[in-house]
């Protein structure tokens, strides 16, 4: 998801291929108009707003939508500013953002569970000029980064990363990283969660060749979107802090995940975390939702986007 300074909310899909805008006309905190922008697109789940333009990242390109919001009825065809990242679908869904530098910032999943990819693209994150110029590789050694964000008053890019499967149901955990300049490199595939060389390529790299995570967040539990919170309606306890989603597990003996986790931060750093919302999963260990994302309004109150009933709740505090 994401918000437009006027309050147009823009929502990407990974399997129905839509991407959606919707408007609160009536100011209730539910919005009362919704607009299909795009269908039968590849796995569009990335979207970004800068300047009046939409940007749309399908498996393989960036698309944009100039001046989207005078047009949501009838948006027309967007321009393609970049083509040329793989079109591997296995974790090619793509997180978008624009940086405090101007950039937009796209993250390239490996086409693997365990991999030594042979293509320098895989297990990245990249930038590039609004207009699709200067792709840069930025960062690498990283699995499968759905989610990305800055520390409020920084440059420090904070981003969430999936670990291996097969380990065993308690290894490897996923991950929450910072990247506080370029050029870092987080371990995948030779070291996970900081501390643990994988098995399949021991005897390549030493762990301490690699950033660690700032936060280990549980083993399987697939953290995906995240955002520090900036508002006023929430106690005041929460400002600063940083609100994970997480996915859940697919194939973990005992399901875990499925919940919005709460990650303190204490001076900019990460010191710990605990459930903020749960509920998810039922006492069978069957889920019914599965959060993705997390947005903040203007009023301080949240968005969370569950891909698994198709819904977006909004959360609020009255005191």
């Amino acid at each position: 998801m994401c918000l437009s300074p006027s309050g147009t909310l823009f929502v990407g899909t990974r399997d129905v291929g839509n991407v959606y805008a919707l408007r609160d006309t009536s100011g209730d905190g539910k919005p009362d108009k919704k607009y299909i922008i795009a269908s039968h697109l590849s796995m569009p789940n990335g979207v970004a707003f800068r300047n009046g333009s939409l940007y749309v990242a399908e498996v393989g390109q960036i698309l944009r939508y100039d001046n989207i919001e005078s047009k949501l009825g009838n948006p027309g065809k967007p321009k393609i500013i970049f083509k040329k990242y793989p079109d591997k679908e296995h974790h090619g869904w793509k997180y978008i953002a624009f940086g405090p530098d101007g950039k937009l910032y796209v993250p390239v999943g490996v086409p693997c569970n365990i991999c030594e990819p042979d293509e320098e693209i895989f297990g990245t994150i990249t930038r590039m000029n609004p207009d699709g110029t200067g792709m840069e590789i930025v960062q690498r050694g990283i699995r499968n980064s759905v989610g990305l964000t800055w520390r409020p008053g920084t440059e420090e890019l904070w981003f969430t990363d999936n670990g291996r499967d097969w380990m065993g149901d308690d290894m490897p955990e996923c991950e929450l990283n910072v990247a506080t300049h370029d050029g870092m490199h987080f371990g995948f595939p030779y070291c996970h969660q900081g501390d643990t060389l994988d098995t399949e390529f021991a005897g390549k790299h030493t762990c301490n060749e690699f950033e660690p995570p700032v936060q280990k967040m549980g083993a399987h539990v697939a953290p995906l979107g995240l955002e520090f919170y900036t508002g006023k309606q929430f106690p005041p306890n929460y400002l600063g802090q940083l609100f994970v989603a997480l996915h859940g597990s697919w194939n973990r003996t005992s399901p875990s995940g499925y919940r919005i986790e709460c990650v303190h931060i204490e001076n900019g750093k990460a010191v710990g975390h605990q459930p903020f919302i749960e509920g998810w999963l039922g006492e069978d260990g069957t889920p019914w939702g599965r959060p993705v994302d997390v947005e903040q309004l203007p009023d301080g109150s949240m968005l969370i986007s569950d891909d698994f009933a198709g819904v977006i709740y909004r959360v609020f505090y009255k005191g």
